[in-house]
């Protein structure tokens, strides 16, 4: 008798099924039965109908062509996680399939071989574009085994790079489609090497650095035009239960976030406060305001400039906008990609002055996800800067939500550099 866990764990390391939302492969583990064979017993005859798509969980099978002069001459070895049957034209055989050992094989019947077409590799019922703009950003095109594609879509915000919160969340996204999906992500340690271009797809390659039973590790590196431009390494875990306490406290005495201003009816709010400067107003109502897919509430108000000076810490409440299909990996990946919003930028607060004009990028960012996270419900992101030296700024980020408790823990540094005072131009 074959575990419905050990049914999840094998299927989720099947190439094929790697696109597949999660509840696909939980409907798929419920649908699969064993099928066992002897040694040189037919598996699959040229010219059958047959039952469906079969996955090799033990042993393994030749594939032999009728149309071969020398029938004895394997033309392929089908073993552990590989696939073949009808149901599906890239699975389709038109050959006979032999048992080469002793052979255990999952058949998923013909009659359901539509659970293996997917336009999302998040939900099983909505395309992509139907899904919430952050949940769109987060989905990757499958190209081959280990090799995802994502994109920079044209109506997000951008600064004229590729948003580092992007390649975070895509890059965790490509790694958590090749690991089963009864672990979830617990850690990651990423690197910002080159700028990201805006205008060309982001090739995600996945290394499976180890798979064990408790635990997988995933290195990503994502490409463009041949140089590979960021690097992810994240570790995976199965839930367990076992010691639970928490040190950190969410601060008290905040504002609920239905309380406070989005960031766009902050923006109109500031485009008419007569204590901000009027060139302050009218630079900010001259720039494309592009809607972040984040509902963002910042907790103190701010009455300030970007040539403010203030205390190096920041507290807001966020959300995705829209509802994000149930998947756990999901949300964490939109945890990913938010942690880098508005979070370098921190450590440069207690230098701000007017005329001072500077350029950040980020090196490298570290995230530690300790409980299950609802990334469409509000959490509390406490920023802080604890110090800059160097050309370097550190910042240190926690995350609760609602209940208090601590969900992620993030760590970032980066360089700042002064950008060349601009030319003193007579203005007539």
């Amino acid at each position: 008798m074959i575990s419905t866990e050990s049914v999840i764990e094998f299927l989720s390391g099947v190439s094929l099924l790697q696109r597949l939302p999660k509840s696909s492969l939980f409907r798929i583990s419920q649908l699969v039965t064993a099928k066992y064979f002897g040694r040189g017993e037919y598996v699959f005859r040229d010219g059958d109908a047959g039952d469906g798509i079969y996955f090799i969980l033990e042993g393994e099978a030749e594939v032999s062509s009728v149309n071969d002069m020398d029938d004895s001459r394997p033309e392929f070895i089908f073993k552990r996680h590989d696939y073949f049957g009808c149901g599906m034209e890239a699975s389709s055989v038109r050959t006979d399939v032999i048992a080469l050992t002793k052979l255990t094989c999952l058949l998923l019947p013909r009659e359901h071989s539509n659970l293996l077409q997917t336009r999302s590799i998040w939900n099983a019922d909505q395309a992509s574009e139907a899904c919430p703009v952050v949940e769109k950003i987060l989905h990757l095109e499958p190209v081959e085994v280990n090799i995802f594609m994502g994109i920079t879509l044209p109506d997000t915000p951008s600064f004229g790079k590729v948003f580092g919160g992007q390649f975070i969340g895509q890059a965790l996204a490509a790694a958590s489609k090749t690991v089963d999906c009864l672990k979830n992500v617990h850690s990651l340690h990423a690197y910002f090497i080159l700028i990201g271009d805006l205008d060309i797809p982001i090739i995600y390659q996945v290394d499976r650095v180890r798979d064990g039973k408790s635990f997988a590790t995933r290195r990503v590196e994502a490409i463009q035009k041949g140089k590979v431009v960021f690097s992810l390494l994240a570790s995976f875990q199965k839930d367990e239960q076992s010691f639970d306490h928490q040190l950190p406290t969410m601060p008290s005495s905040l504002p609920d976030p239905e309380t406070l201003l989005s960031m766009e009816e902050l923006r109109d709010r500031r485009l008419t406060d007569p204590r901000l400067p009027k060139t302050y107003r009218t630079k900010v109502a001259s720039k494309e305001f592009v809607p972040w897919p984040i509902d963002i509430r910042f907790c103190e108000p701010n009455t300030g400039t970007n040539m403010t000076k203030s205390p190096p810490r920041l507290r807001f409440w966020f959300r995705a906008k829209g509802k994000l299909s149930n998947d756990q990996a999901l949300h964490r990946c939109v945890l990913a990609y938010i942690s880098d919003l508005i979070f370098l930028q921190v450590s440069f607060n207690p230098h701000r002055r007017q005329g001072l004009r500077m350029s950040s990028i980020s090196l490298d960012h570290a995230l530690w996800f300790h409980r299950p996270c609802k990334a469409d419900d509000w959490i509390l992101f406490n920023i802080e800067s604890p110090t800059a030296y160097n050309g370097r700024g550190f910042v240190s980020g926690q995350m609760f939500d609602r209940k208090g408790q601590l969900i992620a823990s993030v760590n970032q540094e980066g360089v700042f550099r002064k950008k060349p005072d601009l030319p003193n131009v007579s203005k007539l």
